[in-house]
């Protein structure tokens, strides 16, 4: 079954009720049957966002626990694929996370990405291959 990728925003905003698109994630959360995969990139990010939000850090963890949101990156394997495309989107920028998620884009054979980034309209996965946005962003 194919992945779908879970970026920073989604994450904070699934876990922060106070965020004005909390409602919009979690509905969408709710409604995929696929799984999630993520990085811990993208986690420590997210986690860093919500270190005020009350049981967000606990919740999200338990989340990973229960298998809700897979974490099947690892660096070691793709360092320097990451590299590359720090380097590519520079100018963009694409930070540690986003360079992180295009690459486990590559590996997973999946564009579809839920993310409140816009500069994933830009990036490109395989090459290029564009993202599939699952929260339309306007």
């Amino acid at each position: 079954m194919i992945s779908v990728l879970v970026d920073t925003g989604f994450l904070a905003a699934v876990y922060n009720k106070r965020e004005p698109l909390h409602s919009l994630c979690v509905r969408v959360y709710e409604s995929l049957d696929h799984p999630l995969a993520t990085c811990e990139a993208v986690i420590t990010e997210a986690l860093h966002l919500l270190r005020f939000t009350p049981g967000a850090a606990e919740n999200m963890l338990a989340s990973i626990e229960k298998g809700a949101i897979e974490t099947p990156f690892r660096l070691n394997r793709s360092a320097a694929s990451v590299r590359t495309i720090m380097t590519k989107y520079r100018d963009t920028p694409a930070d540690f996370a986003d360079a992180c998620v295009i690459q486990m884009a590559d590996e997973l054979e999946s564009g579809d990405i839920l993310t409140l980034d816009r500069h994933f309209q830009h990036y490109r996965w395989r090459g290029n291959r564009p993202f599939r946005m699952l929260i339309p962003l306007e």
